[in-house]
């Protein structure tokens, strides 16, 4: 059995790779920092049968330990709050460690796939085009640091890959906005549906925010909301497919409304939908997307054929099976 290093294992979407990872017979360790017990992230490996936890200060040791038997490394370990006001921790974890990260795996040949984010579009000014150009990806403007540090180090791994310093294999994937279970100790960063969700279930109205912009009305503001079923299924199945290289988006290329949201999130429990409008807080509106929507022609031109995932089938599936249920992990 291969065995399969998920930095940041214990997260949102590195956990439920994990899970799927295990059920398909991979031997797995998890590098990851769990910090409080009452955030429940611990609970999000609990069911796994993993068969090791590194703490990421021991990480080039423990790589160095297992070398030999290590196939690949799945990195979605980052500093994911948009609103992160420590920009020094940022830049060392989002781009330190995915430098040294990238460095490890190249000279040792082995497999790298790790975490971007749709958050290097910016204002979307650029447009949603994943590229693998030095210049294209320059031209980007993130609205924070969060997303800066993701497209710094998609300039740096272009760079590399020109200089032929690369992985045996190489994937960059462009995390547009994943939504399901195991998101629970993301506090503020947690999923709309995930926020709403106690409102949903009481049947009581739920709150978005108004929109600030002319051309979207109220709930109007789109998004490309993919379920992490999606984001794990295109994992494995570059995991299937070493020959697939490249910098890729990872969303439905369907953008759909917030208020489309928060009507599925109703309708998974066949309630009508009921929802209010509150101002923007000042402080993020000159940070807001109105419209995100993933280019999806390079990773299907690559191979990967499965279906998406529709809206209102995600939202229902998060909502039956783990939301309401006594035990939401999975």
């Amino acid at each position: 059995m291969s065995l399969i290093l998920v930095t940041g294992g214990a997260g949102f979407i590195g956990s439920n790779i994990v899970a799927a990872l295990c059920e398909a017979g991979h031997r797995v360790a998890v590098c990851d920092s769990l910090g409080e017990a009452a955030s429940g992230k611990w609970k999000n490996l609990a069911k796994h049968p993993i068969v090791d936890l590194i703490e990421p200060n021991a990480l080039f040791g423990w790589l160095a330990d297992h070398r030999r038997e290590l196939d690949a490394v799945v990195h979605m370990g980052a500093i994911s709050a948009t609103n992160e006001p420590d920009a020094d921790l940022i830049l060392r974890t989002n781009f330190g460690l995915s430098r040294d990260l990238w460095a490890w795996a190249s000279e040792h040949r082995k497999r790298l796939i790790y975490a971007s984010s749709a958050a290097t579009y910016g204002d979307a000014a650029q447009g949603f085009d994943d590229v693998q150009d030095v210049a294209a990806l320059q031209a980007l403007r993130p609205l924070n640091a969060y997303g800066w540090s993701k497209a710094f180090f998609d300039v740096h791994a272009t760079r590399e890959v020109e200089d032929n310093h690369k992985p045996s294999q190489w994937v960059g994937l462009k995390f547009f906005n994943v939504y399901g279970p195991n998101e629970y100790h993301k506090g503020g960063m947690r999923s709309v549906v995930d926020q709403i969700w106690p409102r949903v279930a009481a049947g009581e109205p739920v709150t978005l925010f108004k929109s600030h912009n002319p051309a979207y009305p109220d709930g109007g503001q789109l998004r490309d909301f993919v379920h992490v079923d999606d984001a794990v299924a295109v994992v494995l199945w570059l995991l299937d497919h070493p020959e697939v290289n490249g910098l890729y988006n990872l969303g439905t290329g369907q953008a759909r409304s917030f208020a489309d949201l928060a009507t599925a999130a109703f309708a998974a429990v066949g309630k009508p939908a009921r929802i209010d409008y509150v101002d923007t807080p000042e402080a993020l509106r000159s940070q807001y997307q109105y419209f995100t929507q993933a280019r999806m022609d390079r990773l299907r031109a690559a191979g990967f054929d499965r279906p998406f995932i529709s809206l209102e089938d995600g939202v229902a599936d998060y909502v039956k099976r783990f939301l309401s249920q006594p035990d939401k992990y999975r």
